[in-house]
């Protein structure tokens, strides 16, 4: 993210050590001098754009790549913060990625009908669902510039244009919305997660928006984990729901035994979404 400090950015490119940064001529100016053997790609830089014009189109084989690819490989490493402070990177394989995309398609059921405005920064592992789970169902991505993200009535602003259907956000950008713009939730299909969700928030979306779902997961088990259909009526606590396709959530004491229905215990998640480290 070109917006985050150039401290952390050279931090996450010295940790990952990748063989390649991809950038634009907009942004290349804010990175780090790279480490020795990190080539820099920038995709708008007129050279670049030559090279491309003279490829053939179509997807890469195994042929095209130096390694087939399989199931178990990375797909991308996200930077959580950390309990520390210090950022600290999740590799989540294709596999892990497959899984949750073919289960959020599979509950959301997007069609070539659908537009979805995608607010997140792709340091931020929710964007994993903004960017391919409307891809795959032949839905529509508009993405939502940082500034609009900001200001409320430029998030609402963009919705109307966009003719948007569905959209995902923290409760702190739905709480912004529902506050100054509440009309902009009428034709939304909303997709709350990344903080609880406060009770009376979940009351006003779910009286105002098409449907209201309520999203859990840490960035170590693949974007969410559980979700829940939220429909009003709580006492105070709205549901983080049931495990999505392939996935085992367990609440157990510090012997690692089941806790009865009610009791306080730690999350434990399982399933094919777990990441590699």
């Amino acid at each position: 993210d070109p917006g985050h400090p150039v401290d952390r950015i050279a931090f996450v490119v010295a940790d990952a050590r990748p063989a390649l940064v991809v950038t634009a001529g907009g942004v290349a100016p804010v990175l780090p001098v790279l480490p020795e053997g990190v080539a820099r790609l920038v995709v708008d830089a007129p050279e670049t754009v030559d090279a491309l014009s003279r490829c053939e189109g179509g997807d890469l084989s195994d042929t095209d790549r130096g390694v087939a690819l399989v199931a178990a490989h990375p797909a991308y490493v996200i930077y959580t913060s950390g309990s520390t402070g210090r950022p600290k990177g999740v590799v989540v394989s294709h596999e892990a990625i497959g899984n949750f995309v073919a289960a959020l398609r599979g509950h959301l059921a997007l069609g070539a009908d659908d537009v979805l405005v995608a607010v997140t920064t792709v340091a931020f592992d929710i964007h994993t669902l903004e960017m391919y789970v409307p891809l795959v169902s032949g839905a529509c991505v508009v993405l939502a510039g940082r500034d609009t993200v900001r200001d409320p009535r430029a998030l609402a602003g963009l919705i109307d244009r966009s003719g948007a259907t569905v959209l995902q956000a923290t409760p702190a950008v739905w709480q912004a919305l529902a506050v100054e713009v509440p009309d902009a939730l009428g034709g939304l299909r909303v997709l709350v997660g990344g903080e609880v969700l406060p009770s009376v928030l979940a009351e006003r979306l779910a009286a105002a928006a098409v449907s209201v779902t309520n999203l859990y997961g840490p960035t170590e088990t693949t974007v969410w984990s559980t979700l829940a259909a939220v429909h009003g009526g709580h006492d105070g606590r709205v549901p983080i729901g049931r495990p999505i396709w392939n996935t085992r959530v367990f609440v157990l004491d510090a012997a690692l035994r089941p806790v009865p229905v009610g009791v306080a215990g730690e999350l434990y998640v399982s399933g094919a979404g777990l990441a590699r480290g």
